[in-house]
């Protein structure tokens, strides 16, 4: 049941768990006979995970992957018996965050293998994960260190991963060489430790086939709806719906302008709607359409959706307003009160992405605090 507050705000998030939890499931089938995680990092990619988390959990999922420890903390009591991992790993000072919460470090440097081995000679033994760099050149051990480390005999016993991990470069993008280069040396390293958990796939990576998949995947974008693969249709279903109401509805006759710096200038008498969305709500000014040289489309910016017609975002995206022109929508049609949606199931959140020449990922968690949330759906 929608509360008065969500259907009187001026911006507001329609997040289906039903679509979460069935895109995720269809990331783990994707996933063969290897185990699909669930990426949590950034409050769920923005869409909250308070709620995320609980659904994931309830579909099955088993091992969940965040940025850092303070967000592991935030996340153990949702999750009682998942494994936690934590991609930034262990640092002085934090240790305790680890042990006593039961997360699990991923080991990125010699400096982070250092602490942790300090940190189990004072208070036991503690899983980890090893991270090594097949291409990406960002995190991780060499392949050459891991293997050195997997075969060193004075290696101390209480150095067990239970995992070793790399990430693709260019998985969103299927023939590009660097995925089977990283391949390759991933599974050189895997070779070293053999027994041990592995996992190379993100999102794109579980589309690549079975021989990336290896004992666990890694997917996120996908599992939120975006896209994972560049040029293809995009086959997940659509979690979050963004809205913003309209605040006025004016006319503008043909030659005026409108927006910041005249940036909207009309050919026709047209009907504009000043809309409650800015970039402080994470609508980026970029969108806008204008000097964006990494837009690969839409060169007239963004567009939103409002009663069954694609509406173009016209003007410059200010701090808390947006403009939409409406013109060929039925007379009458749009008015003030009305909900545009910004993006959602039926303007893909990665189209108005590309309008601002950024990602889907930024899109999401940039959302800001201003939009009152309504979750749908479960496990």
């Amino acid at each position: 049941m929608l509360t008065p507050e969500f259907s009187s705000a001026s911006n507001r998030l329609t997040i289906d768990l039903g679509a979460l939890t069935d895109n995720w499931r269809a990331m783990n089938a994707r996933s063969g006979s290897a185990r699909a995680a669930a990426v949590l990092k950034a409050d769920a990619y923005g869409l909250g995970i308070d709620y995320a988390a609980p659904a994931l959990y309830a579909a099955g999922a088993r091992d969940f992957f965040v940025a850092n420890a303070e967000e592991g903390a935030e996340l153990r009591p949702l999750v009682p018996d998942g494994r936690i991992y934590i991609l930034a790993g262990m640092w002085p000072g934090n240790e305790a965050l680890f042990f006593d919460n039961g997360l699990v470090p991923v080991i990125n440097s010699d400096e982070q293998l250092a602490v942790f081995m300090a940190a189990l000679s004072e208070r036991g033994d503690h899983p980890c994960v090893l991270h090594i760099d097949t291409g990406m050149n960002r995190l991780g051990l060499s392949v050459e260190a891991a293997t050195a480390l997997a075969n060193d005999p004075a290696r101390p016993a209480s150095f067990s991963p239970v995992l070793i991990m790399s990430h693709l470069t260019c998985a969103d993008e299927p023939h590009h060489p660097l995925n089977a280069y990283q391949l390759q040396r991933f599974r050189a390293a895997a070779a070293a430790f053999d027994g041990v958990d592995a996992s190379l796939a993100n999102s794109g990576g579980v589309f690549l086939g079975a021989e990336y998949h290896f004992d666990l995947t890694r997917p996120g974008i996908a599992v939120y709806g975006g896209e994972a693969v560049n040029g293809v249709v995009n086959p997940m279903t659509p979690v979050v719906t963004a809205e913003a109401r309209i605040v006025q509805i004016r006319d503008v006759p043909a030659g005026g302008t409108a927006s910041y710096g005249a940036s909207a200038r009309f050919e026709r008498d047209s009907r504009i709607a000043t809309v409650a969305v800015g970039y402080a709500d994470g609508y980026h000014r970029s969108v806008s359409g204008g000097g964006v040289t990494l837009r690969q489309a839409m060169p007239s910016g963004a567009f939103g959706f409002l009663h069954g017609r694609p509406v173009p975002h016209v003007g410059r995206v200010t701090m808390d307003l947006s403009l939409f022109d409406v013109t060929d929508l039925p007379p009458g049609a749009a008015r003030p009160g009305d909900y545009i949606e910004l993006f959602g199931r039926n303007i893909p959140v990665d189209d108005v992405a590309r309008a601002g020449g950024t990602i889907g990922y930024e899109m999401l968690t940039s959302l800001g605090r201003r939009y009152v949330r309504h979750y749908v759906g479960g496990a």
